[in-house]
């Protein structure tokens, strides 16, 4: 029959209470956290409260003792549950140590119960429990008033899956006490109970759906967050980069203006003044700029290199090659990004060379990537490092380190190297630098 407590239907309900104790548990067991713990074990309870209904007398003596006991461990399991899931001690502190309490007394009474039901017997834990429902009532409308202040979809399905249950647990033992344990208008009173523990279990599922639907969008906000932090990180160390560099590049402009003085040479000081005003715009222009076009970039370079052409006695050839088909306009570059490769080359490659002096910037398209090669015919590395140490020159290749790292935190490390290599054989000497890195920024 639809109204007997030992029918099919009730059977799936009893069924799915375990189930879901089961799967809760499961949840706990995988990520730790102990709200899942909490609802298995209010699940437990209830299922094995429930259980009484088609245990025939056989165990009626073992539920005389655990009848009420798992019914208050269920409530003191459901409050914490509560607790943990809406996070009272973070949302409303001040309530929280009532919650606290009253899950801690929920949880001694129930053992209480046993020892009534040991001492005084049965019909004492019946009038014990009659006593404490309109206090658990009470406190569960004050508890829902102070939820309220907490925001989320969360917390109205579980005011919605507590109230329900409870209220119905209250009516379905009401009227067993009114009527006996009889039916009433055709019910078992205790179908009120088996319907409040559905109604609880579906809010409850909706419940930690909405938690994890929220903890998803939380996670991709973090994430979104994070991406920007690296960005934004990225450019302050790019910045500190970029100010560390232009302060040595105009210290050794302004050293070759002073040569010229020295040297009592009013018209190459006057031209190369000149064009190191203009060098000075463009590089104050972009100082405040990250990024700026490659086009731009190989501009001021080739101003650069005009200054230390005239710089250097005898001068040196330099020759730009670029591929068809890049558009020099779409391809953003840190400031003066290879400037500290072409003066290495120059300060160090061709410091003590005496015939003719050449640096070539080839420029290559590779599908989504740039490749930029600088090849110089000085004395080479080794040669060059051992100039170096018989003279104990304290100069060393400023920048070089900082330029690789401004590439590489603009592309964030994504396809970025920088390779530099020692060319020489037995019959010419030179330097190459590979530079190669993604045309689109991500």
């Amino acid at each position: 029959m639809l109204f007997e407590l030992s029918s099919e239907l009730y059977a799936w309900i009893r069924g799915g209470l375990l189930f879901a104790a089961l799967y809760s548990f499961l949840f706990f067991i995988l990520n730790k956290r102990k709200q899942y713990l909490y609802y298995s074990l209010f699940l437990l309870c209830f299922f094995l409260y429930y259980l009484k209904n088609i245990s025939y007398g056989k165990f009626d003596l073992i539920y005389d003792y655990i009848n009420y006991p798992l019914l208050l461990l269920g409530l003191a399991s459901y409050i914490a549950f509560g607790r943990d899931v809406l996070e009272t001690k973070k949302k409303i502190p001040e309530w929280d140590r009532m919650i606290v309490l009253a899950m801690r007394s929920t949880f001694i009474i129930a053992f209480v119960f046993i020892g009534i039901q040991f001492f005084f017997g049965h019909n004492y834990q019946d009038r014990a429990f009659i006593f404490l429902m309109p206090i658990i009532a009470v406190f569960s409308v004050l508890t829902y008033f102070v939820l309220t202040k907490i925001e989320g979809k969360h917390v109205t399905y579980f005011i919605i899956g507590s109230v329900s249950y409870l209220t119905l647990a209250i009516a379905a033992y009401l009227l067993k006490m009114a009527f006996d344990n009889e039916h009433f208008m055709g019910l078992q009173p205790k179908l009120l109970m088996y319907l409040g523990a559905l109604i609880e279990m579906l809010m409850t599922a909706l419940l930690i759906g909405n938690k994890l639907k929220t903890y998803e969008k939380n996670k991709v906000k973090i994430e979104n967050e994070l991406v920007i932090k690296t960005k934004e990180m990225n450019d302050l160390k790019m910045t500190i980069l970029q100010t560390q560099m232009d302060p040595h590049f105009l210290y050794n402009s302004l050293n070759s203006i002073n040569n010229f003085v020295l040297q009592h040479d009013k018209e190459k000081a006057s031209d190369y003044i000149t064009k190191f005003s203009r060098l000075i715009r463009e590089v104050l222009k972009n100082s405040t700029s990250l990024t700026i076009p490659l086009e731009d970039d190989l501009g001021i370079l080739g101003l650069y290199i005009k200054l230390e052409q005239m710089r250097m006695i005898g001068g040196f050839d330099y020759i730009v090659t670029i591929d068809e088909g890049i558009n020099l306009r779409d391809i953003q570059v840190p400031p003066l990004f290879m400037q500290p490769y072409i003066e290495n080359a120059i300060w160090h490659g061709f410091n003590t060379k005496k015939n003719y002096k050449r640096i070539s910037l080839s420029i290559y398209d590779e599908e989504d990537n740039i490749r930029c090669e600088i090849i110089d015919n000085g004395v080479g590395i080794k040669e060059s490092q051992a100039k170096r140490a018989k003279y104990k020159s304290d100069r060393k290749p400023f920048g070089l380190k900082a330029s690789e790292d401004r590439i590489k935190l603009l592309h964030e490390n994504q396809k970025v190297y920088v390779i530099i290599e020692d060319i020489s054989d037995h019959n010419n000497t030179g330097t190459k630098v590979t530079i190669k890195f993604p045309k689109k920024i991500l």
